[in-house]
């Protein structure tokens, strides 16, 4: 029987019904299922959860951090202040900023997306702006949040792939189409950080990680949607798969 590997996909909290809740959007978990070919593990991003991250990567053989509405709060990368209308997950962020470098330590796949790929980026010593349209030079980023879905994840502008990198392995360097829905974006690259792609206004898109002992990619866009239309998309996904079935045999001792 084919091993299937654990992914963990750490929660958003968010209100439900006036209670908090513990969410994933299906598209990510479908994407650890379909694209992936694994057994998706929702983590609620809770304190008690926090002590026992150790625990949490002995049963695990990948973690695949998501997109958020909400944005990591400022103070973890010495940022300023957010606006107060800000949406922030402070459980999320006490449970994925420790859990990234312990994972990436232990070579535990890691495949982050959007949020995710902020997350890794702050865990690594690295900064964010908050707001990129306001930058000279830079484009606005974000999606239309009145579209329907199908516009708001659709082609948004062109990925160019810098050479040597995990993603130049997977396609080649020819430029490809990626959606984007973000206001927020990598300022200071953390450390150990390679730049995999940019947008055309240089914003960096894409990262990998020096050295890695496994799998560990991050993409500011989302290839979970509809990734079986997407060669880079799908490329990406069976790319971490086959890292997390490598770690998910090496775990149980095949």
């Amino acid at each position: 029987m084919q091993v299937k590997p654990v992914i963990c996909i750490p929660g958003d909290n968010k209100p439900h019904d006036g209670l908090p809740c513990c969410i994933v959007h299906n598209k990510y978990i479908e994407a650890a299922v379909v694209g992936v070919g694994g057994i998706p593990w929702v983590l609620p991003s809770l304190c008690s959860i926090e002590n026992h991250i150790e625990q949490v990567l002995d049963q695990v053989d990948g973690i695949l951090l998501s997109g958020s509405l909400s944005n990591i709060e400022p103070h973890h990368y010495q940022g300023p202040a957010s606006e107060p209308d800000t949406l922030h997950d402070p459980g999320r962020d006490a449970l994925t900023l420790p859990l990234i470098p312990k994972a990436i330590a232990r070579g535990v796949p890691l495949l982050g997306i959007c949020r995710g790929y902020q997350e890794l980026n702050v865990a690594m010593g690295g900064s964010l702006h908050q707001k990129v349209h306001e930058l000279e030079g830079m484009h606005d980023h974000r999606e239309d949040h009145r579209a329907p879905a199908e516009v708001r994840y659709g082609f948004a502008h062109e990925l160019r792939i810098e050479p040597g990198g995990i993603l130049e392995h997977l396609v080649g360097l020819e430029v490809q189409q990626v959606n984007s829905l973000h206001g927020q974006g990598v300022d200071r690259l953390g450390k150990g950080l390679i730049v995999e792609a940019r947008a055309p206004d240089g914003l960096i898109e894409a990262v990998s990680v020096k050295d890695a002992k496994g799998f560990a990619l991050a993409v500011q866009w989302h290839p979970e949607w509809q990734f079986q239309q997407h060669g880079l998309y799908q490329e990406i996904l069976r790319a971490f798969g086959r890292a997390c079935r490598r770690r998910a045999l090496t775990r149980i001792g095949q």
